[in-house]
């Protein structure tokens, strides 16, 4: 069987214009729901060690519930699934927020859970026995030291959730995919577009791992 292909670059290059504005809602729905999903996981990862069952069940449950289903199906119930039980919709862009901060938030949770649990228990009992309470001794002697040993699975996550951003398109958030969709419906041109496409989000995770591989070399030197 013959096929006959070529890559048209001249299309490749022109789809460029049509896609950059995709990448600030991708880049938002990144970053805003790593911000609030790096709050939840802090809570929900301190829970986990909590001397007290019942919390640490908790902690667990939600862990293991947005661990344990697709970020798709999350977004999905967000959108589609909430409003019934609300009785009002709600805006796409956020409910692509809030399904990166709800599920990046539970596997930030069990990165924090294992940065403090690695830090060696002697630097605990050191801190009281200098007279400083336990939540001073968490604040200025455990968890600046956990925060550092988490840099480079945080960065992973963050590099996890800016692809996840391309499932949204399916609500309709104007996200790379989404543009790449809406260009494709007119010229008809799916393999340029989605290269570049796929071009951009390189970029994208590229330059996150350059900046946080800095950062964790600036931390170790620190």
């Amino acid at each position: 069987m013959d096929f006959d292909f070529q890559f048209d670059w001249a299309a490749a290059f022109a789809s460029i214009p049509y896609l950059l504005p995709g990448i600030p809602w991708t880049l938002l729905i990144s970053f805003g729901g790593l911000a609030i999903g790096f709050f939840i996981g802090i809570f929900f990862g301190l829970l986990r060690i909590s001397p007290i069952r019942w919390l640490r069940w908790v902690a667990l449950c939600y862990i293991e519930v947005f661990r344990g289903t697709p970020i798709l199906v999350q977004v999905l119930f967000i959108f589609y699934g909430l409003p019934q039980l609300l009785g009002s919709p709600i805006n796409a862009l956020v409910a692509g927020i809030a399904a990166i901060a709800v599920n990046s938030g539970a596997y930030i949770s069990e990165i924090v859970r294992g940065g403090v649990q690695s830090i060696e228990h002697g630097q605990r009992e050191a801190s009281l026995s200098l007279g400083l309470s336990r939540a001073q001794a968490f604040r200025y002697v455990i968890w600046p030291q956990a925060l550092r040993r988490m840099i480079p699975p945080l960065g992973n996550q963050a590099i996890i959730s800016i692809k996840d951003t391309s499932l949204f398109s399916v609500i309709g958030v104007s996200e790379l995919v989404r543009q790449g969709q809406i260009y494709i419906a007119t010229t008809f041109t799916a393999l340029e577009v989605y290269f570049m496409v796929a071009v951009m989000y390189l970029a994208i995770t590229w330059t996150l791992s350059i900046l946080l591989r800095l950062l964790e070399r600036r931390g170790i030197a620190g």
